[in-house]
């Protein structure tokens, strides 16, 4: 398939995964003490080099107006591209995709929408090197297949942007560590698009687990249940099928920073907390075979492939706290849409695509209730709404995909750049949330054994700072 380069040997197949010992240091003493028999304890972390700093707690420059170039322009590039031109205070300078057909139509667009027009890169492999030496570029926004996000991000790093990346940021350890300290070396933030920590209910939940309305938090669950399989064996919708390629080469949790992320922002992780040890279950390669076999003609080209990924794989991972979590993904079985999103604690329970009202989800907790019976969301997401939601929760009906969510995260993005704020998600957090891919794969190349979390804080995940529960400010004014 050409111009898909070849995913790591560590990865095939669900192999042997080098990185088992490129686990980084920072484990406190009780989760040491809880580590099972047989889980590799975590190597030191990759030295810094002389002059790199942490980035936590480093807020942007001040940018008047945030000016985007955009790598990336199939369904999800090009549909976040009149998103980012929507927002306040900025515009979309360039695009780029190695279809250069699709920068065209991707500026007609913009166009057509009454913004300027961007530049157009385009026609090969490297043509988005080509933007980055372009001076009117502050945000690097990277919506291409899995396989080229640590290159194109480091890339962009070191051309002096800031990134926001589409998930993963990468899919090796190694490669993750590498973004960490190029963000550190270069004092650029790359940052996870992760849209769903900024969804409603999402951010409802975080502010109330924050108050203590869960109490004691004990465990949460988060995944990425979709039924993908007509989009994967789709001719049109994932460019060269790459997406579906990903089932043919590794046995691991792909996509679960949906779910997972806004699980682990509700309880600190690398804020107080931070994840330990993972380890990795997942069903038979059943869903995909059995969907071509009913629906796909013989003379498809998928006939040519042997799925490997197991339809469900779960994660449980164990935090320094005692907590655990569950991160699920499955996008090749017949069910409805889910990113499951429970958290619990010693006082009650939020559960999300479960309930009968409006808002989908559902709670039980004390001492409001008794009796052992469900109750509607509605109250709590009004008392608890974020100030994003309230604010901009208007706008993003009209301008962004998935439920508004998009918007709001490209707005906050804008506006943290714009007024000098520290960005609500960081390199850590964007390491730490996709770390469960290569991580799975090396859990069940050892038969689901336990395998050690690096900390990509170097140690400073024990301080208590501001995430996503962020205070309300304005947008600045545009000038």
């Amino acid at each position: 398939m050409p111009g898909i380069p070849a995913v790591p040997r560590r990865l095939l197949l669900g192999g042997a995964l080098a990185a088992t010992g490129a686990l980084a240091a920072g484990e406190g003493t009780a989760a040491a003490a809880r580590r099972e028999p047989g889980t590799p304890a975590p190597a030191p972390a990759p030295r810094r080099r002389n002059g790199q700093r942490s980035m936590i707690g480093v807020p942007y420059e001040r940018h008047p107006v945030v000016r985007v170039g955009v790598v990336g322009l199939g369904n999800r590039g090009a549909g976040m591209s009149e998103g980012w031109a929507a927002v306040p205070g900025c515009t979309v300078t360039a695009v780029c995709d190695v279809r250069a057909d699709r920068a065209r139509r991707t500026a007609d667009r913009l166009v057509a929408r009454g913004r300027p027009r961007p530049a157009e890169y385009g026609g090969s492999e490297d043509a988005y090197r080509r933007m980055l030496g372009r001076d009117d570029i502050d945000l690097v926004y990277i919506a291409t297949p899995w396989e080229f996000h640590h290159e194109q991000g480091k890339a962009s790093l070191l051309a002096g942007k800031h990134v926001i990346v589409e998930l993963p940021i990468a899919t090796d350890l190694d490669e993750l560590w590498d973004l960490v300290d190029t963000s550190e070396r270069t004092r650029r933030h790359l940052v996870l698009a992760e849209n769903c920590s900024y969804g409603r209910n999402e951010l409802a939940m975080l502010r109330m687990a924050h108050a203590g309305l869960f109490g004691d938090l004990t465990n949460g669950h988060g995944g990425y249940l979709h039924d993908l399989r007509a989009l994967l064996f789709s001719d049109t919708y994932y460019t060269d099928a790459w997406r579906r390629l990903w089932h043919t080469r590794s046995t691991a949790s792909l996509y679960a920073m949906h779910g997972l992320a806004p699980i682990a922002a509700a309880m600190d992780i690398n804020r107080g907390d931070r994840m330990t040890v993972l380890r990795a279950t997942a069903t038979a390669p059943r869903g995909l075979a059995d969907y071509r076999e009913r629906f796909v003609a013989r003379s498809h080209p998928s006939w040519r492939e042997t799925y490997v990924n197991g339809d469900l794989v779960t994660c449980l991972i164990d935090t320094a706290r005692g907590r655990v979590i569950r991160a699920e993904h499955d996008v090749s079985s017949p069910r409805p849409y889910s990113r499951i999103n429970t958290l619990a604690g010693s006082r009650g329970i939020f559960e999300d695509y479960s309930g009968t009202s409006a808002t989908g989800g559902r709670v039980y907790l004390e001492p409001d209730h008794s009796g052992h019976a469900w109750r509607d969301f509605d109250a709590y997401r009004k008392e608890f709404d974020h100030w994003l939601w309230v604010k901009v929760g208007d706008d993003a009906a009209g301008n962004g995909g998935h439920g508004g969510m998009d918007y709001v995260m490209q707005w906050r993005t804008v506006q943290q750049m714009r007024a000098g704020l520290v960005p609500d998600i960081d390199v850590y957090d964007s390491a730490a949330w996709c770390s469960p891919v290569p991580l799975s794969a090396a859990s069940l190349a050892r038969q689901g054994r336990p395998v050690a979390v690096p900390d990509f804080t170097r140690g400073a995940w024990v301080n208590l700072r501001t995430g996503l529960d962020s205070r309300t400010t304005e947008m600045p004014p545009v000038l």
